[in-house]
């Protein structure tokens, strides 16, 4: 399954959102990522038509199965590389930037030499 880094970059804002508490909705996705609100809606429009969320008749919004997948890798892979970045004497916001970028086009066997490489 392949999908863009902006629909990841969503669905995982998606999962930050709502580990925060209360409902998430789309203004909520424009503040998180400074997108307009136009563009979220289009993004919306198009996770919900390839199944990643629903969205209930008040606006809520929720990943399903299959995005909280994507999310949840998309997620670790984030924070497993801010912190590895770190441990090697990066700066805590070059590090979260640099992951940012770095985690959507990193193969998972690389991904999986660093977490073994942390755990020592």
């Amino acid at each position: 399954m392949q999908i863009r880094k902006s629909a990841e970059d969503y669905l995982e804002a998606i999962l930050v959102l709502s580990k925060q508490g209360g409902g998430v909705r789309s203004i909520d996705i424009a503040r998180e990522l400074n997108y307009s609100k136009p563009s979220v809606s289009r993004a919306i429009g198009l996770l919900k038509k390839d199944e990643y969320i629903i969205v209930d008749s008040k606006g809520y919004i929720e990943l399903t199965e299959k995005g909280a997948q994507v999310a949840t890798t998309i997620y670790d892979r984030h924070d497993t590389l801010s912190s590895f970045f770190e441990s090697i004497g990066v700066s805590h916001d070059t590090a979260v930037n640099d992951a940012c970028r770095i985690e959507h086009v990193i193969s998972d066997e690389t991904m999986n030499k660093i977490k073994e490489h942390m755990k020592k």
